[in-house]
């Protein structure tokens, strides 16, 4: 699924020489490495503020709480999505409320959103956290309406959505609060975990310092209380030299997902969709959307039996996610069951992501396509 060894051996010295500088300053927690990251990637997204911190996770929960969020308040988003963007929600004190996705993107549905808001579920609502999945922004022009509509808080799962955008504008800049993950299966990655919240608010940017660091604004002077959740200064070492190339990666994971659309379709294997029947479904690009391809996702009606196939050719895939949220056994207690959100179970049970990273050669990918069309014509 992913090479990192082909990003990193270019880099070497370069991350060494990050490392070395780390350790000879001893600026191991926040300080200048993580500054100039934050800096930089300021410039790069075009926010006024982006602040650093230990995880996506904690971006998450920090977002929310920056906005006001907390005990009492219902957050709006998607049954498919990964477990952190339900369980930020709980951290926060808050009460996920669930809507269905798109077919087509696999993202947030505004339109099954403003149903929920309409109802007796969505009366408490005051945020709403769409998910920018597999690298494609939510529909942000609609969202931006709802918000504005209901008078609900934005804040955007941007953890997979590192140089994404919608008509122009960056995710991390859409909303009140934007969280983004630098996982070391991300685009943008670390050397672990690292996260980072974005806004263009003065505000929400100083609570956000405040809170990421125990809720302090001078050393042992806590205003309220926040968390343990600073970016250390390694992964801020690392990510300011890739911050530097991962434009021209973006750019590579799109020139990879271009050549799959090609391979596919020149094969004969891709239907129209939005759902699969005997070949498969590609991944669709919205218009006025800029994909970042952090995932190339196909739909497939025998996905469980093509992945095996896959597998025993020993071709690289993964389910994001086999089990929509509202399923999850340690969710529960939000009152969802089976059957509430049809399209998010239906994708749980069709997707499957093809390796993709900037390095994967062309023949690799058509080794992938090949493996797909044998086991698709077998089976026909």
């Amino acid at each position: 699924m992913l090479d990192l060894k082909r990003q990193y051996g270019p880099l070497h010295r370069e991350l060494m020489d990050a490392l070395e500088h780390v350790i000879e300053t001893q600026q191991f927690i926040l300080g200048e490495p993580v500054a100039a990251f934050e800096s930089g990637a300021s410039a790069q997204l075009g926010v006024a503020h982006a602040i650093g911190c230990s995880s996506g996770t904690d971006a998450l929960w920090l977002a929310l709480a920056s906005v006001g969020i907390g005990p009492g308040d219902g957050v709006l988003t998607s049954p498919f999505s990964f477990f952190a963007s339900v369980s930020a929600i709980l951290r926060a004190g808050a009460t996920p409320v669930l809507a269905d996705i798109e077919p087509t993107t696999f993202n947030l549905d505004p339109v099954a959103a403003e149903k929920v808001l309409k109802s007796s579920r969505g009366a408490g609502v005051k945020a709403i956290l769409p998910v920018h999945l597999y690298g494609q922004c939510a529909d942000w022009s609609a969202f931006g309406r709802l918000g504005n509509e209901f008078g609900a808080k934005l804040v955007e799962d941007a953890a997979q959505a590192w140089g994404a955008a919608w008509q122009g504008t960056k995710a991390g800049g859409l909303g009140n609060a934007a969280a983004f993950s630098f996982y070391p299966t991300k685009n943008l990655s670390a050397a672990g975990d690292a996260g980072m919240v974005t806004t263009n608010s003065d505000e929400v940017g100083a609570r956000l310092r405040m809170l990421r660091q125990h809720g302090m604004r001078r050393r042992y002077y806590h205003d309220e209380v926040g968390w343990n959740a600073r970016l250390d200064g390694f992964q801020g070492a690392i990510l300011s030299v890739k911050l530097k190339y991962i434009e021209g990666w973006n750019q590579a994971r799109r020139a990879v997902a271009m050549n799959y659309h090609a391979l596919f379709r020149a094969a004969g294997l891709a239907e129209a969709g939005p759902y699969p029947v005997h070949g498969i479904v590609l991944p669709h690009e919205v218009a006025g959307s800029t994909h970042v391809w952090h995932q190339y996702v196909i739909r497939s009606s025998r996905r469980e039996e093509l992945r095996e196939f896959l597998t025993a050719q020993r071709i690289g895939s993964e389910i994001y996610y086999p089990v929509p949220l509202h399923m999850q056994e340690a969710l529960r207690s939000l009152g969802y069951c089976e059957g509430d959100f049809p399209e998010a179970e239906r994708a749980a049970r069709e997707v499957l992501a093809l390796p993709i990273f900037p390095e994967l050669r062309e023949d690799e990918q058509e080794t992938v396509v090949a493996a797909i069309a044998e086991f698709l014509n077998t089976a026909s």
